[in-house]
């Protein structure tokens, strides 16, 4: 079995349920991630609820491919004991590779801030795919994009 995980954390001077909103409403997603910077005439459509468990977004564009997200489960920050909060996501990539993958976002009070990390797991179960992560390493091509995300998602928040 051939898996992956792509983790980056970044530090956001705001309280965890300020930067979890963010994350937690697909219609916010635009301001800060990467992939919408790099292909903003891509279609987008939600469905569901407009934020927490059930919430999903689709996308279609040149360059950022096709797939869709599900929000299946997450815990507020402010609900929780400890002030920490997470969102786990599916993630259904359909073109330009078809694969099913898991994304977790954790917010963790940290200081005067909190600490977000962004994780992206998944298996590749195609002889195409079990090929490419041979040549290719997913830490190396996807960090960048959690890294530069994580930038404009501290922008966004701090900001407002």
């Amino acid at each position: 079995m051939s898996t992956f995980a792509v983790t980056r954390s970044a530090f956001i001077q705001a309280a965890p349920q300020d930067v979890f909103a963010h994350v937690n409403n697909f219609h916010l997603w635009g301001a800060w991630s990467p992939w919408e910077k790099l292909d903003p005439a891509m279609t987008k459509n939600y469905s569901g609820p407009e934020s927490g468990r059930g919430a999903a977004y689709s996308w279609e564009g040149k360059k950022a491919g096709s797939g869709a997200m599900l929000i299946e489960a997450m815990t507020e920050p402010a609900g929780s004991t400890d002030g920490s909060g997470s969102i786990d996501i599916r993630l259904n990539f359909l073109k330009p590779f078809k694969n099913e993958n898991h994304t977790l976002f954790t917010f963790v009070p940290e200081g005067d801030g909190t600490k977000v990390t962004w994780t992206m797991s998944g298996e590749n179960k195609t002889l195409l795919s079990k090929i490419f992560a041979k040549v290719f390493s997913m830490d190396k091509m996807v960090g960048k994009d959690f890294e530069s995300g994580l930038a404009s998602l501290n922008e966004v928040v701090t900001s407002s």
